[in-house]
Parts: structure tokens; sequence; C-alpha cells
């Protein structure tokens, strides 16, 4: 899961690393490694996120083209059971993002208590009420 925030800030920092303007790792896929390492599987680290199997199998094989060697390695079902891991490296990249989510909060604090500061106070949400219909 993502590290908790540096400050009390109601803004929070997103880090997605890109190259060459597609994100090659994110939140969601971030998450997505770690459900994958917690539940074994694809599929249920899928529904855990809200997301098809497709979905979750869409950005596997993409976190495993965009690497040198697969992140996750997976074994096709049957009367044994398939199943998912995260491979060394996939172990490996999944702790370098989430320790440089940690420092790009830590760095980050200030800076976003400063523009927390500066924002505009947003008004109250409007109360509804619906008339008495008086037909």
């Amino acid at each position: 899961m993502p590290p908790a925030p540096a400050s009390t800030s109601s803004l929070a920092l997103r880090l997605r690393l890109q190259r060459n303007g597609e994100i090659i790792l994110g939140p969601g896929r971030a998450d997505l490694l770690t459900h994958i390492a917690q539940t074994g599987s694809i599929a249920a680290a899928g529904r855990r996120m809200g997301m098809s199997y497709k979905r979750a199998w869409v950005l596997v094989d993409s976190l495993n083209a965009t690497f040198r060697q697969p992140l996750v390695l997976a074994t096709k079902g049957g009367a044994g059971g398939g199943g998912a891991r995260l491979t060394p490296l996939g172990e490996h990249l999944l702790a370098a993002y989430r320790a440089l989510e940690a420092a790009t909060a830590s760095a980050g604090a200030a800076h976003l208590s400063e523009i927390e500061a500066a924002l505009a106070v947003p008004p109250a949400p409007k109360a509804s009420y619906d008339a008495p219909n008086d037909h």
C-alpha cells in the first residue's frame, strides 16, 4: 500500500514514472503488484482493486513487457490451481518505487503545506431541498 502522508495536508502527491510519455510505473500498477504479492493471484489482486480480470492481465502484460525481465510470473490453472508471484526483479522494483514515493512525500511536505495555505476555502456543500409535491 502507499506510504502514509508525510503531513496532515489534504493535498496529495501521486508519483508516476514515465518514459517517452508512457506511464511505466505508478500508484495503480504498484498497488496491483502489491496485491499480487499478497494474494498469489492476478484475478484476486484485480478484484481487490475493483478492476476486471482482463484489465489486471493487460497491466501485468504491460509491466512484463516494459522491463528487461518479467515482474510477475503466472502459472496456468488446472487441478492444482494457477497462481502468480512477483519475480525477484518485481519485488526489487516495487520496493524501490515505494521508497521513492516515501522520499517524494517527505521532500514535498513543506511545499504542499505552502500550497495548501494559499488555497481558497472551499464553499460549504449546498443543502439539498426537495420541495414537497403540491399536486
